[in-house]
């Protein structure tokens, strides 16, 4: 009897055991397959993520599907119900631009509930997603096919933006938490601080203001926005312009409902509300579409003709990160002005490889047709009131458009006096297009110039390092007749110009502007 006994103890304790077993692995599933991540949105509505995963003992791989069409690879583990993943960035392709995508990997963490994942990432400037991933299928994940593209031709110039536009955008600051209420106190504020007197006009929405669409196709707002129409007539009583944001792909960057295969249907829809701009992002039409100089001319073409066919003046900004060279083609396709990079941030390193990367291309601006390095950073909190300056100097020296992108309602002195300086606009807006030039190369200092229409040339003294740099200009190296005058365009004096040199000590990051008028 006592040996049965022995026996049945061990025969309980090794079904203990299986059943203990059984249970841990029951916790930990098997990830293998898709999954469907949907992250609400705050506005009624959600935006999803697929991913394909492979799980192999507590190790996750698999593919993240959001900007690539054959997907990114993921990796990642599982150990009691606790889930990681993270994206693998392939390098940027060769034809990108400075600062575009890649090398940034999205990170998931969360917790295994059944046939659920939920799962937290940060994203864009430091917000934090959380929503559930749910069994999908290879279908689901897949993007659709393409639609047939529009033979190349040249579209007619629709006559706008003769110089850079100016005017402000939500993305920088506000993102997806953009509302109707930001959009109107923008717009005031443009007006009760003079900014639209100097030329800030466009009133821009970037991306999150979409809803789905109706049963007709009819693209719609979520529940941030509420009448289009009456915002629009709000902005146009103002004496100023709004703008709008979509893309070529089904969905937008964030997410939203995209204009693939509605292009004429929402180009319409535009024109009915009163849009006077639209930003145009490339986003998922990449996971779709090849990356080709002749696709991409023809993705945009489509919603230039669509946009031309509606007879309102619409400025068309073409938003592909400066991939295939859209300072050579955009045109052509309708365009307005082109992003020639990848996303901007609020940064030194960021702003000064941006802005010193354009400066080859810089030949290729036209009146209404402009490279767009991206949006102004000046008071958003990430960098000091000389890279600020840096940033509206160059900027302007390069003809961009001057889009800012900070709280309108809340700006510091030293913030309007940046954005609000009239002799550094009236550089960006000189009707003449002079390219801006690399004159000379003193240690950290790079000294640009360009030509203005009245004759002048105006000489930026730019301190790329990160100590204070001494600088000199000599006078006769830009042809100067006898009694010229030089202006300091940021300290808003005369230069003396006794002598055959200039010498200025240039604060770290800072630039000194000068307006040399024969």
């Amino acid at each position: 009897m006592s040996i049965r006994v022995r026996m049945d103890r061990k025969f309980v304790c090794f079904a203990a055991g299986v059943l203990l077993t059984a249970a841990a692995a029951h916790a930990q599933g098997n990830l293998t397959g898709y999954w469907d991540l949907r992250v609400p949105n705050g506005d009624g509505t959600f935006r999803e993520t697929f991913f394909e995963l492979t799980q192999n003992g507590n190790t996750l791989t698999g593919k993240w599907y959001g900007r690539d069409p054959n997907g990114i690879p993921m990796q990642g583990s599982i150990e009691a119900g606790k889930v990681h993943l993270a994206t693998v960035p392939p390098p940027p392709p060769p034809n990108a631009a400075p600062g575009g995508f890649g090398g940034r990997p999205t990170v998931y963490d969360g917790t295994l509930n059944g046939e659920t994942i939920t799962l937290t990432s940060t994203g864009f400037r430091g917000q934090t997603m959380t929503g559930d991933a749910v069994r999908s299928t290879r279908e689901a994940a897949m993007p659709p096919a393409p639609l047939p593209l529009p033979a190349l031709r040249d579209l007619p110039d629709n006559g706008l933006v003769r110089t850079p536009p100016m005017g402000w955008n939500s993305w920088n600051k506000f993102a997806g938490r953009v509302t109707e209420a930001d959009v109107r106190a923008a717009a005031d504020a443009l007006v009760s601080t003079g900014m639209s007197k100097m030329g800030y006009i466009y009133v821009n929405i970037d991306d999150t203001w979409e809803g789905g669409r109706d049963a007709n196709g009819n693209i719609q707002l979520n529940q941030k926005f509420h009448d289009m129409k009456a915002l629009a007539d709000y902005v146009h009583s103002k004496g100023l312009k709004l703008g709008i944001y979509s893309s070529p792909g089904p969905k937008n960057c964030a997410g939203y409902t995209g204009s693939f295969g509605h292009e004429a249907q929402d180009a319409k829809t535009y024109a009915s509300w009163g849009i006077d701009y639209l930003k145009y992002d490339l986003c998922s039409a990449r996971n779709i579409y090849k990356s080709t100089p002749e696709i991409h001319q023809a993705l945009y073409q489509k919603m230039g003709e669509a946009l031309q066919s509606t007879g309102r003046p619409i400025v068309f900004s073409l938003c592909q990160y400066g991939e295939n060279d859209p300072w050579k083609w955009g045109y052509k396709a309708g365009g307005n002005l082109w992003r020639t990079t990848g996303d901007i941030r609020d940064q030194w390193e960021s702003m000064d490889r941006i802005g010193f990367s354009q400066i080859d291309i810089a030949t290729y601006n036209r009146p209404g047709r402009w490279n767009d390095p991206d949006m102004l950073e000046v008071g958003n909190g990430g960098m000091s009131a000389d890279e600020y300056r840096t940033h509206m100097s160059l900027w302007s020296l390069l003809s961009a458009p001057l889009i800012a992108g900070n709280d309108l309602s809340n700006m510091t002195e030293e913030t309007k006096s940046i954005l609000m300086n009239g002799d550094v606009i009236a550089i960006d807006q000189d009707p003449a297009v002079h390219p801006v030039q690399r004159q000379a190369k003193q240690g950290s200092v790079e000294v640009l110039t360009r030509l203005m229409s009245d004759g002048s040339t105006i000489v930026g003294l730019f301190n790329r390092g990160n100590a204070p740099a001494p600088a000199s200009l000599d006078w006769t190296a830009l042809s100067t007749r006898p009694g010229f005058k030089v202006r300091d365009l940021w300290k808003h004096e005369p230069v003396n110009v006794s002598g055959a040199t200039y010498q200025a000590n240039v604060p770290v990051h800072g630039v000194v502007l000068l307006r040399v008028t024969p």
